[in-house]
C-alpha cells in the first residue's frame, strides 16, 4: 500500500523495479534497432504502425536546420520513440517511472544541447556569438540584449528537462489522488466509486495522449534550437 501521493515516484515502493534497468536497456536498444531496420528488412503494411512515429519526427527535421547535422535526425527519432515508451511504460501499475525524474530528463537534455552549442562555436564561433546580438537593436541596448539572449540559450536544458518531468510527475501525482479515493470510496458509496472509476479510466485515455505530446515537443525543442547552429 503506497503511504502518500509521492511514493510512485519512490523507487523501493515498485515492486518490479529489479527489473526496470533491464527494461530501461531493453527499450533504448529497441529504439535503436527499429529506426534502423528498413536498411535490412523489407517494409510490410503492417511495419507501417511502427514506422509511423519515425517519418512523423523525420518529417519534422526535415523543416529545421538539424536536417543538415549529420547524425542529430537519428538521435531525435530513436529518442522520440524511446521517451514515447518510457512514458507509457510510467502508467503501468507499480512500475517506476523513469521520465518523471530529472536525472533521467537531464541527461537527455543536457548532452544534446551542449552538442549544438559546441558545435557552432566550432563551426562558426563569429556567426554563433553574433547571433546574441538582434540585428537592427538600438546600441544602447546592445549590452542588455546579449546577456539576455546568452541567458535564454544557457537555460534552454533546464527548461527542456523539466518540462518534461513536471508534466509527467503531475499526471501521475492525479492518477495517485484519484486511485486513493476510488479505494476510500469503494465500500462506502458504490455510485461514487463507479462514478470515480470512469472519471479515472478517462483520465488515463488523456493521460496517454499527454505522453505522446511531451515525447514530441521535447524532441521539436531540440529540432528548434538546432536552427540557431551557424548555416553552412
Amino acid at each position: 500500500m503506497m503511504s502518500d501521493i509521492f511514493s510512485t515516484f519512490d523507487p523501493a515502493m515498485s515492486y518490479i523495479f529489479s527489473s526496470s534497468p533491464l527494461i530501461f536497456y531493453s527499450l533504448v536498444t529497441f529504439s535503436l534497432i527499429l529506426t534502423h531496420s528498413p536498411l535490412w528488412m523489407t517494409p510490410t503494411h503492417i511495419s507501417w504502425l511502427l514506422y509511423f512515429p519515425i517519418n512523423f519526427m523525420l518529417s519534422q527535421t526535415s523543416r529545421t536546420f538539424s536536417l543538415h547535422l549529420k547524425g542529430f535526425p537519428s538521435i531525435l527519432v530513436a529518442l522520440f520513440l524511446m521517451l514515447i515508451l518510457l512514458n507509457l511504460m510510467g502508467l503501468l501499475p507499480y512500475n517506476f517511472s523513469f521520465t518523471s525524474h530529472l536525472i533521467l530528463t537531464l541527461t537527455f537534455g543536457f548532452p544534446l544541447w551542449l552538442s549544438l552549442i559546441l558545435s557552432a562555436l566550432l563551426f562558426s564561433p563569429k556567426s554563433f556569438l553574433a547571433h546574441l546580438l538582434p540585428s537592427g537593436a538600438p546600441i544602447w541596448l546592445n549590452p542588455f540584449l546579449i546577456i539576455t539572449e546568452t541567458l535564454s540559450i544557457s537555460v534552454r536544458f533546464l527548461t527542456l528537462s523539466f518540462r518534461l518531468a513536471a508534466n509527467m510527475s503531475a499526471g501521475h501525482i492525479l492518477l495517485s489522488l484519484m486511485g486513493i479515493a476510488t479505494t476510500s470510496l469503494l465500500f462506502l458509496s458504490f455510485t461514487s466509486s463507479t462514478f470515480l472509476i470512469l472519471i479515472q479510466l478517462s483520465y488515463i485515455t488523456f493521460e496517454i495522449g499527454i505522453c505522446l505530446i511531451q515525447a514530441y515537443i521535447f524532441c521539436l525543442l531540440l529540432s528548434l534550437y538546432a536552427d540557431d547552429h551557424p548555416h553552412m
